[in-house]
């Protein structure tokens, strides 16, 4: 099998920097247009399997109102952004030790109306998650179509993160974060780099 590499335009030293300063990091830009525009296909083609959304457990919980579908290798276009998460998790672990050893990856579609109130993504070192990405998918969006990514960085500040097409945000998953209310339905792959195995 061919290996997976980092896209060419991928600042990896920018990202170990962000990460290592403020517990996140933003890629713009993130793939070619064709393979955005095929993953959204890929995505919007599967809408009718998705289903409510939950927490810890398969507990669904009103603290957010989001709709997912887990990813598996036969959702081939999509996986192919798995696999290059994979490869970047090998960087972050030769240079932070993080052990990482899975990713695991859901595409999440909100709704006009929906949200995900402050939260953090491994509460109380609960799940093994290490690093939590968001690749959002639309191919346009626009500022008051709302469903920012607000995120307290790791020096307690602030930042309100605009879901811009074909860009990832990466944060460490102990930060705390929210997904904002948004006016336009919204579409992204979710994702977290594990420390530990874990069955769907």
């Amino acid at each position: 099998m061919e290996a997976v590499v980092i896209p060419g335009d991928w600042s990896v030293d920018q990202i170990l920097d962000d990460l290592d300063q403020h517990g996140f990091s933003i890629i713009d830009h993130a793939y070619p247009i064709n393979y955005l525009k095929n993953v959204v296909t890929e995505c919007q083609n599967h809408l009718n399997d998705f289903r409510n959304a939950a927490i810890q457990n398969g507990v669904v919980s009103t603290i957010r109102s989001d709709h997912i579908l887990w990813l598996n290798p036969k959702l081939s276009i999509s996986h192919q952004h798995i696999q290059t998460l994979q490869s970047l998790s090998q960087i972050l672990n030769r240079e932070f030790y993080l052990g990482i050893q899975e990713v695991e990856a859901h595409f999440a579609c909100y709704n006009p109306g929906d949200f995900y109130a402050l939260h953090r993504d491994n509460p109380q070192d609960k799940n093994g998650r290490v690093i939590s990405t968001v690749f959002y998918l639309h191919e346009q969006w626009q500022e008051n179509w709302g469903g920012q990514l607000r995120l307290q960085d790791k020096n307690n500040q602030w930042h309100i993160i605009e879901p811009k097409s074909n860009r990832i945000a990466l944060f460490q998953s102990d930060l705390l974060h929210e997904v904002l209310v948004t006016q336009h339905q919204r579409l992204s792959i979710t994702a977290w780099l594990r420390t530990e195995r874990t069955l769907i």
